[in-house]
């Protein structure tokens, strides 16, 4: 009998989490050997287990999965790493691929395409949701373009102040954010001093051109 391909689930969503040990149960040769719902304790999961696969979810509460997938490469280089995001804007596929992750899918995808991508990071290859080719995606990591999203500052930053950070870039003030977010106006000047301090800026004017050299300005919010 074929040896079981071990995957550690780090997503902070328990109905996703469910979701996912549901499908990956209907998959001959593959098991749960665990999973985390931030990237502490899943850094420590892949750590002690050393899976075959971590699929890691892009916005987790305590740090970015761009930043935990980093970690995760210099950790246990032999584990392959498989992003899930609601997002698919090219910059964070740049980003988590630059950051050595080998496959990237949409959540609303996972249920059809995810035994793909697994299949294909165990062979060594390159996976994309949006079907891209191996040569492009070559090409994404071979290219340093305006869009340098695996700037490791940036990386550094949790979902939640990646998303601050956008908006006021885009001129937005602290209390529109608060208002928008749903969170108060000492939280987001939080965010916004943790920012700063981060990405090693000293004022709004620093953020704003750090946000266009990123290419971040051309989102439209």
């Amino acid at each position: 009998m074929s040896v079981q391909k071990s995957i550690v689930i780090i997503d902070d969503h328990e109905t996703f989490r469910a979701s996912l040990r549901q499908i990956v149960g209907r998959y001959a040769g593959f098991t749960i050997a665990g999973e985390a719902a931030d990237s502490r304790q899943g850094e420590a999961e892949v750590r002690r287990i050393k899976p075959d696969l971590a699929v890691v979810d892009l916005s987790l509460p305590d740090r970015s999965g761009i930043q935990l997938t980093r970690l995760l490469r210099a950790a246990v280089p032999e584990t392959k790493i498989v992003i899930v995001s609601m997002h698919s804007k090219i910059d964070y596929i740049i980003g988590a691929l630059r950051a050595g992750a080998s496959g990237y899918v949409i959540k609303e995808s996972v249920s059809g395409c995810l035994r793909d991508a697994l299949e294909a990071v165990l062979r060594g290859e390159y996976y994309l949701d949006a079907a891209l080719s191996q040569e492009i995606v070559a090409r994404l990591l071979e290219t340093a373009e305006v869009m340098d999203i695996a700037d490791a500052t940036y990386g550094n930053l949790t979902s939640r102040e990646q998303e601050v950070l956008r908006m006021l870039a885009h001129g937005e003030s602290v209390k529109e954010i608060a208002d928008r977010l749903c969170i108060s106006v000492k939280t987001v000047t939080n965010h916004r001093a943790n920012i700063l301090s981060k990405l090693d800026l000293h004022s709004t004017a620093d953020l704003v051109r750090y946000a266009a050299k990123l290419g971040l300005l051309e989102e439209g919010g």
